[in-house]
C-alpha cells in the first residue's frame, strides 16, 4: 500500500529508513527515537501511574484507491497524510484541558517557525480563550535540548514573523522564554512538571 504526504512525497516507513543509513540513525542521547517516540512512551507512563491521561491525535488520511479482493474484505492500496487541523497532543490532567504541539530540528542555532502553521496558532488561542492549557514542546536535536513554550510566547513570536520580523525563534529567545525538560529515564520526558508551574503561574 502506497501513503503519501500532503506535498505528494512517498511517505516511508522509518524501519525501511533505518536498514538505508543505520550509522545515521545512532544516537547516544535519545538512541535513535524521535520526540514523539518519547512523549509516547512518557504518556504511556503518566497512563499506567495515573498522573495524566494524554494521547497522541490519530493523523488524518485520504484514502484514493481500494481494492476488494473479497465482498468481505477491503484492501488499501493507495492514501494520502493529510494536513493535521489541530495539534498533536491532547488530554486531561487535573481536570484541566492539555493541548500541545511537538516540533524538533535539527538547527541548532534557531527554530523555524515554518514548522507551525496559522491554524494551529489559532487553535491554540482558543484552548486558552477557554481556560486550557495549550503549549508547544521542541527540541534541539543536535544537542537533545528540550523546552517546553506557552503557546501565548509561540503567538508573540508567530506575530512577529507576521509583521515583518525573523522567520524563526533564536536558541537564547527559547532559553529565555521557555522551561527547560529535564530528561530522565522513566519517564524520559517529564513536561508535567513544567505544566505544573504553568498552572502555578496563570491560575
Amino acid at each position: 500500500m502506497a501513503f503519501h504526504y500532503p506535498n505528494g512525497r512517498r511517505f516511508v516507513p522509518q524501519a525501511m529508513e533505518e536498514k538505508k543509513s543505520p550509522l545515521e540513525k545512532i544516537s547516544y542521547g535519545n538512541r535513535g527515537k524521535t520526540l514523539e517516540d518519547d512523549l509516547n512512551e512518557t504518556n504511556l507512563y503518566y497512563l499506567a501511574h495515573n498522573i495524566a491521561v494524554i494521547h497522541k491525535k490519530p493523523t488524518p488520511i485520504q484514502i484514493v484507491d481500494v481494492h476488494y479482493p473479497k465482498r468481505s474484505a477491503a484492501v488499501i492500496k493507495e492514501a494520502y497524510f493529510k494536513q493535521a487541523s489541530t495539534t498533536d497532543y491532547n488530554g486531561v490532567y487535573k481536570g484541566r484541558y492539555i493541548d500541545f504541539e511537538a516540533k524538533e530540528t535539527k538547527n541548532s542555532s534557531s527554530f523555524p517557525l515554518k514548522n507551525f502553521h496559522d491554524h494551529q496558532i489559532e487553535h491554540m488561542k482558543h484552548i486558552v480563550q477557554h481556560n486550557g492549557i495549550a503549549f508547544v514542546i521542541i527540541r534541539f536535536s543536535a544537542m537533545d535540548d528540550i523546552y517546553l513554550m506557552s503557546s501565548e510566547q509561540l503567538s508573540f513570536y508567530w506575530q512577529r514573523m507576521k509583521d515583518g520580523g525573523r522567520k524563526s525563534i533564536t536558541l537564547q529567545e527559547v532559553e529565555n522564554s521557555s522551561k527547560k525538560i529535564t530528561l530522565g529515564f522513566q519517564p524520559r520526558i517529564d513536561y508535567i512538571k513544567v505544566v505544573d508551574s504553568l498552572i502555578a503561574e496563570n491560575f
